[in-house]
């Protein structure tokens, strides 16, 4: 797989992989400036924002505007996490004409019509009252804002009920103002299309947005450490726990170590030291897991697990338990060797369709890792040996400070809000 650098007429840079074999052209893009922007009060206008670029835009209505998608045969969305705003697009070779500039439109032209506003609005409100019934849900979101106080990352990402019915047509405006412009972009494409033709489709895409965007700076921050324990009661048949600590940024020294150790411990499925302990050895669970989640502004080793009430206990100090010794003893030969198999081994299956090499390629770009990471990536694995793995395990678990959410009816044994 050859991956190009494309500059565009108008200096627009693109990374580009020719496949001509099939006539289908995959693009993702994304812009600096996701839920973390949102103002004060206005939380959630990113995320409204992301559902109404494909409702109306230019003279087309919104139903005209799904029409002509459809038409076209084209798909595409757009998406607000807590740093970026993002989109995903994907049109037939012979169609490409018509359907960047479906594309161009709903980017430079939204409508934002009252009628649409208010209908993508109640479908936000209908899934955040689901959510409030959601223990997972609500476990997520107490867990953020414990975690991060009064910084951006502990707002919603979709906003609350009140915020989302503050929102009115100029918020939106406002908000795409500020997203929309060419100095934080990225772009990736993969699929049936030359350079000559990519760049002169992406500057009638994007060659209109402003070169300089109003991005604003969002604060460093560390989340609280514990130990903690938030309780929420709910009545449901089992807890969720939510647990977590400080984690390590994406382009921290030891982020592939820490990667591998995340799946040793949680992220290995059945493999993983959490999934034997918890679920194999005391079934006290279906399913247990711990991710890396590293932000532009901070950086989180995150996990979950559902238990019945009475195992809430247990299940937490389990969880500890794991964290300490990792720290303390590092994993053993074998888990390193499986880890670093299984890691590389499963590398490939990221790339089996264009869409999976554009996200790849897209996120690159985004995390600044360069053009050449797809082929030192499992190098880097690889490479990692058993005193740096516990030199870095010692760094990143901290099983007396993990900070806990439980949504549920844990039984009396189980630690209270501290």
């Amino acid at each position: 797989m050859k991956v190009e650098r494309v500059v565009s007429p108008l200096g627009i840079e693109a990374w580009l992989v020719e496949e001509h074999n099939v006539p289908l052209i995959a693009m993702q893009f994304s812009f600096n400036g996701g839920a973390s922007q949102d103002l004060p009060g206005k939380q959630g206008t990113s995320y409204l924002l992301s559902g109404m670029l494909d409702e109306g835009a230019g003279d087309l209505t919104s139903t005209q505007f799904q029409e002509k998608v459809e038409e076209t045969a084209a798909r595409l969305g757009f998406e607000a996490s807590r740093d970026h705003f993002s989109g995903k697009f994907q049109t037939l070779t012979e169609r490409k004409e018509e359907a960047f500039d479906l594309l161009r439109i709903a980017i430079n032209k939204p409508r934002f019509d009252q009628d649409a506003i208010d209908r993508v609005r109640l479908q936000i409100l209908s899934s955040l009252k689901f959510e409030e019934n959601n223990p997972q849900n609500v476990a997520t979101r107490a867990w953020f804002k414990n975690a991060y106080g009064e910084h951006p990352y502990a707002r919603p990402t979709k906003g609350t009920e009140t915020s989302l019915k503050s929102l009115v047509r100029d918020d939106l405006i406002e908000r795409h103002k500020k997203i929309f412009a060419r100095e934080h972009l990225k772009i990736a494409v993969v699929g049936d299309i030359t350079p000559e033709e990519l760049g002169v489709l992406i500057d009638k895409v994007f060659g209109d947005l402003p070169e300089k965007s109003e991005f604003k700076a969002v604060a460093e921050a560390e989340p609280v450490f514990g130990p903690g324990v938030n309780s929420i009661e709910m009545r449901v048949p089992q807890s969720v726990i939510q647990f977590g600590h400080q984690g390590f940024k994406r382009g921290d020294k030891d982020f592939i170590p820490a990667y591998i150790l995340n799946y040793i411990i949680g992220g290995g499925g059945f493999s993983s030291r959490l999934m034997e302990e918890v679920r194999e050895k005391r079934g006290l669970a279906y399913s247990i897991y711990s991710y890396l989640y590293p932000l532009e502004n901070s950086a989180l080793v995150l996990g979950g697990v559902a238990t019945k009430n009475s195992s809430v206990p247990e299940a937490m100090e389990l969880i500890k338990a794991e964290f300490s010794k990792m720290a303390t003893e590092g994993p053993t030969e074998e888990e390193l060797k499986n880890a670093k198999d299984y890691l590389t081994g499963s590398y490939a299956l990221r790339f089996d369709t264009s869409s999976k090499i554009a996200s790849q390629l897209l996120w690159i770009q985004v995390e600044g890792l360069g053009m050449d990471y797809i082929e030192k990536r499992n190098e880097m694995i690889n490479a990692v040996s058993m005193s740096q793995i516990k030199d870095v395990a010692k760094r990143l678990f901290h099983g007396d400070k993990l900070q806990f959410t439980i949504v549920g009816q844990p039984s009396d044994g189980a630690p209270k809000t501290q």
